[in-house]
């Protein structure tokens, strides 16, 4: 297995870093290498130690990342605090699960000791979010760095989100709007197999689903008990997405083709003929999910990137310049 990742991760850095060695919008694997040479260091040291005393931080990084990039691109918008002004993208309900700011705050008050001015926030987020698929157990994979921090962060933004309840044509739709397939919307789906979801985004399916079903006729029968004696809890109460919710293994498409995916955004995919099949070659072949998702993770990275006078290092990740 550890053969086959680390083939896998070489395959896909030199796919990769063939595209990139010159840039893309910009941006390159080096982009510290002489103005700030420790900032990836730093940076995984700082996520490392965090997720050491923490490790159900991964989910909230990786999730922070691809609420960050759906939203004006990977900006770090979703970092900005509120004001008595304005409303930021963070205090949306769909944010409101986010965890993990104060691992991105360190890691910023670090680099802003030893090369102020220079690392922005954005990539921060960015590594964060590969660092931690790594501690999980995920593929190891590199980006290009250089993006700039966005001066926009505005809750109702975050209509741009996709929500719990979408199908998989809506999933396909609002990801090809962000230039992804099918298949790479599938493979990025898998981060779910990190973390939890809160009862009030699934309590739908196991009571009043439709006109002609009580319960989401897409669940399976014990399953469904199983999230129903979870939200006996109330609203706030956390089930995880499959059955190792801090590893970063293919378990989540597993749980999907037992009828067991959390959310109806999760089993819409299994339920899918134009995804079913996705789901069963990552269910059976993990180190194919682990290539397909390192891929469509560095797509991601790129969406919408800030440069120059469109963006801005901010000196405090919280707050604008």
């Amino acid at each position: 297995m550890v053969v086959a990742k680390l083939v896998c991760a070489i395959l896909v850095m030199e796919i990769i870093g063939s595209r990139l060695r010159l840039g893309v919008d910009g941006l390159r694997m080096n982009y510290y290498l002489m103005s700030c040479p420790l900032a990836e260091p730093i940076v995984k040291n700082t996520v490392t130690s965090a997720l050491q005393s923490d490790p159900t931080l991964a989910a909230g990084l990786v999730r922070m990342h691809f609420h960050d990039c759906f939203i004006q691109g990977c900006d770090a918008s979703v970092l900005i605090d509120s004001t008595k002004d304005n409303t930021a993208e963070k205090d949306s309900p769909a944010n409101l699960s986010l965890r993990g700011y104060e691992i991105i705050d360190d890691a910023k008050e670090q680099l802003e000791q030893q090369c102020p001015g220079v690392v922005s926030c954005a990539d921060i987020v960015a590594m964060a979010a590969r660092d931690a698929i790594f501690f999980a157990g995920g593929p190891v994979y590199d980006i290009p760095k250089g993006r700039k921090d966005g001066r926009r962060s505005k809750i109702e933004d975050t209509i741009n989100l996709p929500p719990p309840f979408f199908n998989s044509s809506d999933l396909i739709k609002m990801f090809g709007l962000h230039g992804f397939s099918v298949q790479e919307m599938v493979a990025l789906s898998g981060a779910h197999t990190l973390g939890v979801a809160r009862c009030s985004s699934f309590k739908n399916r196991l009571s009043k689903f439709d006109s002609t079903h009580d319960v989401d006729p897409s669940l399976d029968s014990n399953f469904a008990k199983s999230l129903s004696r979870t939200c006996s809890a109330g609203d706030n109460a956390e089930q995880p997405f499959d059955t190792t919710r801090n590893d970063f293994d293919n378990d989540y498409y597993n749980a999907l083709t037992k009828k067991a995916g959390v959310l109806t955004s999760d089993q819409t995919l299994y339920a899918s003929p134009q995804t079913r099949g996705i789901v069963n070659a990552y269910a059976f072949n993990q180190a194919r999910f682990f290539f397909d998702f390192q891929q469509a993770m560095v797509k991601m990275s790129l969406l919408d990137v800030k440069e120059g006078s469109n963006g801005e290092v901010r000196k405090i990740c919280r707050q604008i310049n």
